[in-house]
């Protein structure tokens, strides 16, 4: 992780906000790639796409939701067979149990409606808080900071949190960003490490937060 500019927490939310606005100029349409046509679609692609890609996801998710196409219906799948049909995304037993007890719990609990706060979707076996914020911000339209993989690693090579808890994450981002801001900020940031500040090889010469990035500079001094 790079070493952050000393800064003020005042200093940190105006270059924070800096960065949102050009990952926004850069990704103006910015929103999750994932296919979903209601919340709870949008619950089980999001838990499918843990360790996967939305890619790999959505080649899945069409034949799956013809066969099972409401809670009911995934809370009474066979846990073999589903694992065969979600095999491809990764880590399939996993996955395949966590749809059906998230199924359950709905249909038990919620009148198979997906709550649309926080502490419900938390209540929810197999969904933690970035799913949570995913159907938030995506489904609903609340405001939700999404820790995936990309923000956790851009927000560290940015300098905007030292922490590798994706929970601690979260809260730092939640500091600078203006709570309005928090989807937007999650959705370009995601984007931008998907195809900009990528994992293995970070494409700084051609990144248009360089003068905001603490390892581009450490990257250009090397």
């Amino acid at each position: 992780m790079p070493k952050a500019p000393s800064e003020t927490e005042k200093q940190m939310q105006s270059r924070a906000r800096r960065i949102l606005a050009k990952l926004k100029k850069e990704f103006p349409d910015a929103r999750t790639e994932l296919e979903f046509a209601d919340p709870f679609q949008l619950l089980i692609v999001t838990i499918l796409a843990a360790q996967s890609t939305d890619v790999t996801v959505n080649k899945v998710t069409p034949g799956l939701f013809r066969k099972y196409p409401s809670p009911e219906a995934f809370a009474r799948a066979r846990p073999a067979t589903l694992e065969r049909e979600v095999h491809s995304t990764g880590f399939f037993r996993m996955k395949a149990r966590a749809i059906i007890e998230a199924s359950r719990d709905l249909m038990e609990r919620f009148d198979g409606e997906v709550p649309a706060d926080m502490d419900s979707l938390t209540s929810l076996r197999g969904v933690g808080r970035k799913t949570a914020n995913v159907i938030l911000s995506s489904a609903f339209g609340r405001p939700g900071i999404i820790v995936d993989t990309h923000v956790r690693r851009c927000s560290q090579r940015l300098g905007l949190s030292r922490n590798k808890d994706p929970d601690k994450i979260e809260i730092d981002l939640q500091r600078l960003i203006p709570r309005k801001d928090w989807s937007d900020f999650s959705h370009t940031l995601v984007l931008h490490g998907r195809y900009v500040c990528t994992a293995r090889k970070p494409r700084c010469p051609e990144c248009q937060l360089q003068d905001l990035c603490p390892t581009s500079r450490e990257n250009a001094g090397a």
